[in-house]
């Protein structure tokens, strides 16, 4: 490996210049919530005791400064992937003992994600087992976490492994035009993907069970009925198995949609609020921000693919990393673990989008409603219990936050 490529270069520059802007967010962070953490911010008044602030800014400060940690194992994980030499050797082994097949080099791919994956395991169970734990959020048990992990790992493989295999062997098929086959491929499985999850994966996961018959379920079916909203049935998933956070999604297509409210969510807020929060699920749809969302992610996609394409065919990237075979699936792996170190930059843009969206829905939910004061109230409520960052800095928020705060959507409220 030639470490004063150019190539080399820009890519140990690209993912140390995101650790340092990551870092320099998180301080900025912190400072900005320690200003704030002697009282509540004005217009805040009532959302939480000031001993429950006071555990708000300490889960907030926590979450960061363990963040912080995993940026950087995060960080030297990945430039030790790329500079030890490990991943050309890996590759030219597994080309050795299964030969250089679409399926094979799809597996390199598979188990290359798996063994990163599971090298920052200790710090997904510290995160789970102690950070969480200690405010009271994780409901999880070893067996359920562990079992978590071996249930993602073998969904990973039985579904990435064809799906890699695919693209791969269209540039055997397509020839030069084989990225934008690749790219329609992918979007049709992720379509494909959005009306299968709900009824194949997801159950692997969580238990959902009907909402029992009752004043709650006439309200909701019944706002979904105001809103022309056709749902299928009202389902209570069992986050409390894991988490005390929650949650609220709709799932499905057409008349198989299904309205899916976390438990912890019921026992958290009252009919009216739950009512709210439903509204402005629905209101997502209404304001076809879903569409929306997929054509912008189809387009960024095809980007992707277009840039993949180009890599692949540049003989040098690959060779910059120790890899000799001109065979493009290093182009692949190398795409994959650069490409975050870019598209941090443009976060804030997605974020943008999305809280321009979260406007719009809460706006809906105020209008179907007919007030705003039981979605304002249910924000409270969820930021209460779940111990929100009532007062983020706005450059973090802007590179992490895909919701406006509960400052900016209250004042957004009054003004719909």
């Amino acid at each position: 490996m030639d470490f004063s490529s150019p190539i080399v270069l820009s890519a140990i520059g690209l993912i140390l210049a995101r650790w340092a802007a990551e870092g320099w967010l998180d301080r900025l962070n912190e400072r900005h919530v320690q200003k704030h953490s002697g009282k509540l911010p004005r217009g805040l008044a009532g959302v939480m005791d000031d001993a429950t602030y006071a555990r708000s800014v300490a889960y907030t400060l926590a979450k960061s400064r363990f963040g912080a940690v995993e940026n950087l194992v995060d960080t030297v994980i990945l430039l030790a992937a790329l500079l030890s030499g490990a991943l050309p050797w890996l590759f030219e082994r597994g080309a050795h003992l299964l030969g250089g097949s679409a399926w094979s080099n799809a597996a390199y791919l598979v188990v290359v994600m798996l063994s990163l994956a599971a090298i920052r395991l200790p710090l997904d169970w510290i995160a789970q087992f102690r950070l969480e734990e200690r405010f009271g959020f994780n409901k999880n048990t070893q067996r359920t976490w562990w079992l978590d992990r071996i249930k993602g790992a073998g969904l990973l493989i039985v579904l990435l492994l064809p799906v890699f295999a695919l693209l791969l062997k269209l540039i055997d098929w397509a020839g030069a035009a084989w990225w934008i086959w690749g790219w329609a491929s992918l979007l049709g499985i992720q379509f494909l993907m959005m009306v299968l999850a709900p009824v194949l994966i997801l159950p692997l996961f969580n238990k959902f069970t009907p909402l029992d018959d009752g004043p709650l379920k006439d309200r909701l079916m019944a706002l979904a009925e105001r809103a022309k909203f056709d749902a299928r049935e009202i389902q209570i998933m069992d986050g409390s198995r894991r988490s005390g956070h929650s949650n609220a999604f709709f799932t499905g297509f057409g008349k198989g949609r299904r309205i899916v409210l976390f438990d912890t969510l019921i026992e958290q807020l009252n009919g009216e609020e739950l009512e709210a929060v439903l509204a402005h699920e629905i209101g997502h749809y209404k304001r076809r921000h879903i569409v929306k969302m997929l054509a912008f992610s189809a387009v960024s996609m095809l980007l992707g693919f277009w840039v993949l394409a180009r890599l692949a065919d540049y003989e040098p990237f690959a060779a910059a990393f120790g890899f000799e075979a001109a065979n493009p699936t290093p182009s692949f792996l190398l795409f994959g673990l650069l490409s975050g170190s870019v598209e941090f930059w443009f976060s804030p843009l997605m974020n943008c989008l999305s809280r321009k969206h979260e406007y719009e829905a809460d706006a809906y939910a105020k209008e179907i409603v007919g007030a705003s004061r039981p979605l304002s109230d249910a924000l409270r409520k969820l930021h209460e219990k779940n111990l929100g960052n009532l007062t983020p800095h706005p450059a973090y928020s802007g590179f992490h936050y895909s919701h406006p705060t509960l400052l900016e959507r209250e004042a957004a409220l009054a003004k719909a």
